[in-house]
């Protein structure tokens, strides 16, 4: 279910996007057969996670990503994914990590919607 965002929080992300590097989907899968080691970190509420979520992703909401990475993943050169719900919460909280020193922090464009979707799954059962 797609979610009408206000113009002011379109504008918060657009104004980060320039920062963050975003990667599609069709990269990530890349990424994976050509075994670059990564973490996706997936940044949405815990109701959200719940309800489904990329195997094997960490789950650091959006609200405490800052705090508490470091630790979780020390390394401020791992390379990360961080996928939200559909790709505007993740382009934040990748700028707060490019800014904390994270020089890979990345976002995956279309987030959890876009992944579901390139797997031909309905967002509710991974």
């Amino acid at each position: 279910m797609s979610k009408k965002h206000s113009a002011r929080f379109l504008a918060i992300v657009e104004s980060k996007r320039a920062s963050v590097t975003e990667v599609s989907v069709g990269q990530v899968f890349g990424f994976m057969a050509d075994n670059v080691g990564f973490q996706f970190i997936d940044v949405r509420e815990r109701e959200e996670w719940e309800s489904g979520h990329i195997d094997g992703a960490i789950h650091l909401s959006k609200g405490i990503i800052e705090r508490d990475i470091e630790g979780v993943i020390a390394d401020p050169t791992a390379v990360l994914v961080l996928y939200c719900g559909g790709g505007f919460r993740s382009v934040l909280a990748a700028s707060a990590l490019r800014t904390m020193g994270y020089s890979n922090a990345m976002s995956m464009a279309g987030g959890w919607r876009a992944w579901c979707a390139a797997k031909s799954i309905t967002p509710h059962s991974q």
